[in-house]
């Protein structure tokens, strides 16, 4: 008897870096000396929008800040758990922190509304002539202020096999085929819809295929889903590219019917054989689907099985982080009448340290990205011995956004409880974010010394110049003080009154002095000239750009070109 899930759950979680100089080229006069985080609602809400399906059918991007933040409102549940500078920081407040002149949080969080009456429905299908349809029940955008941006596509189903929902999200998830093999194999869906459903009818909204798919440049071909969803950016002009692989994070919830299955299924290892197929999103088998000895270790340290005695397990990977119970139960003292807890803990708290996490490590991504593009640039200049100034300004610009990530962004632990803390920890051992976070720290590091040893070499060169001009100009203003002097009796005659006999002196010093200064200011004019670049950025002095944007063309449309 195959299980039935009572109850699916799942969120898409699409995770993209902006480039922001792109961005800043075709619509800097949406923040004409704003912030960068301070003109997304412009940008999102542009009148660059203009032919979007996505618009037309549901309507744009909105705010959804949290407003409201008494005892049983969505903000105080979601925003307690956490320490309170988590709550500062990553939490999209509206209100909150104007008394004590509190800035507000660096990100942004929006989302489409959909409605009862207007249903949004995403179904794939492959070459195998396997599909399913889901309700999609929650879209929602996250824009940070360092350009990372996370999107998630929310779908829920009750009452399904679980060979189908283990299918669903092994091919919703896919974001674009990794090779033509995998549409003929039907391991990538050859088309996924987007579909409203009205009291007047169904509208096809977005229809995704991947026929003759081509890479953009270095960007692989995403699909029309995504763009559809992102419509206020241009994926082909290169606003923004995928941080990750092929595959948008699964994170997902499935609840089993007991009816389905037999009594203490779940102290049994078929239970842990099911579970392993959901954690590592694979469709369903008799058995594991790697070596048994392999998973069962690799098990034991993605599984939380703190409350597996009830048959609730977590567990994480670097691509997937799945939530499995049975059915829906008082949990202790938490009544069902006030909802599912193991669901409104996946829907609130855990929801948002995926979120958090996520963003973690498509940020650090982002990161090992840049920097492997701005040190390729440092070597092609240090080729010439001299760095550009913008190859410069990219790396104190990375130097700087580290810093902040560091000290502003990261924490090692989000919340107040253990359960909590555990989760997190879990999640980030298989992000690798810690490692990550070092690797990056110390390449950064590795750019900013380079960068103070040609600065030390420069700066040498710079007071060797200067001691030769100055020695230079130092004789030469000894040579015509001399001639300078108050001399009388037959220095006088000689070089200020000859005579015809002396004549000849009079202008051979006229002429060397003379000499010596063209020499002089020649050399001078010549050290200046020849090392320009070194006097102009002083001279020059800074420039109006808007505040927290480099006016530097970005590294990544470089790398491209």
């Amino acid at each position: 008897m195959e299980p039935v899930i009572q109850d699916l759950h799942t969120y898409f979680l699409f995770s993209f870096a902006v480039d922001r100089s792109e961005v800043l080229q075709h619509h800097g006069d949406i923040w004409n000396g704003r912030y960068w985080i301070d003109g997304l609602d412009d940008w999102i809400n542009g009148n660059h929008v203009s032919d979007s399906p996505i618009v037309a059918n549901l309507g744009r991007w909105q705010r959804a800040s949290y407003t409201q933040f008494d005892l049983e409102s969505p903000a105080y549940q979601d925003m307690i758990f956490f320490h309170p500078f988590v709550r500062r920081i990553f939490f999209d407040t509206a209100g909150v922190g104007a008394s004590d002149n509190e800035v507000e949080a660096l990100l942004r969080c929006y989302q489409i509304p959909l409605s009862p009456e207007n249903k949004l429905f995403f179904m794939a299908e492959d070459l195998r002539e396997r599909e399913a349809e889901l309700e999609v029940t929650d879209l929602r955008l996250f824009l940070f202020a360092n350009g990372i941006g996370i999107l998630a596509i929310g779908v829920e189903a009750s009452d399904i096999p679980v060979n189908k929902a283990l299918w669903i999200n092994e091919m919703m998830r896919k974001v674009y085929p990794s090779s033509g093999r995998q549409l003929r194999e039907g391991r990538c869906p050859s088309r996924v819809t987007l579909s409203v459903e009205t009291p007047y009818g169904r509208t096809q909204v977005v229809e995704a295929t991947f026929e003759n798919s081509a890479m953009i440049g270095f960007l692989p071909p995403v699909s029309e889903l995504i763009t559809s969803l992102l419509y206020f950016a241009d994926y082909r002009r290169g606003e923004y590219e995928p941080v990750l692989d092929e595959r948008a994070i699964v994170y997902s919830y499935m609840a089993i019917d007991p009816e389905s299955v037999p009594e203490n299924f779940h102290k049994t290892e078929e239970y842990d054989i099911l579970f392993s197929r959901a954690l590592y999103v694979d469709h369903i088998g008799d058995d594991y689907r790697y070596a048994r000895g392999f998973t069962k270790r690799l098990m034991e340290q993605q599984v939380y099985r703190r409350w597996s005695h009830q048959g609730t397990l977590y567990g994480f990977t670097s691509y997937s982080n799945v939530t499995m119970c049975f059915g829906t139960f008082d949990c202790d003292d938490h009544q069902l009448s006030e909802g599912f807890l193991i669901h409104r803990m996946f829907d609130s708290r855990y929801y948002l340290m995926a979120i958090i996490a996520l963003f973690y490590r498509a940020t650090l991504l982002d990161f090992a990205e840049r920097v492997a593009l701005v040190s390729r640039r440092l070597y092609v200049d240090f080729q010439d011995a001299r760095l550009s100034e913008q190859n410069i300004e990219r790396t104190n610009l990375l130097r700087y956004e580290f810093l902040v990530f560091s000290n502003y962004w990261h924490f090692d632990e989000l919340a107040n409880k253990d359960e909590e803390s555990e989760h997190f920890r879990m999640l980030s051992a298989v992000y690798d974010i810690t490692s990550m976070k070092v690797e990056v720290e110390r390449e950064i590091d590795k750019l900013n010394n380079s960068l103070h040893e040609y600065y030390t070499a420069r700066n040498t060169q710079a007071v060797n110049r200067l001691a030769f001009v100055s020695t230079i100009l130092g004789a030469g203003a000894v040579v015509t003080g001399f001639f300078g002097m108050n001399f009388s009796s037959h220095f006088e005659k000689m070089f200020f009154q000859p005579t015809a006999g002396t004549a000849w002196l009079y202008w051979l010093a006229i002429i060397g002095v003379l000499g010596f200064c063209l020499f002089a200011l020649g050399i001078t004019f010549f050290l200046f000239s020849r090392n320009w670049q070194d006097y102009r950025s002083v001279l020059r002095g800074g420039q109006d750009v808007a505040p927290g944007v480099s006016r530097h063309v970005s590294a990544r449309k470089q790398a491209r070109s």
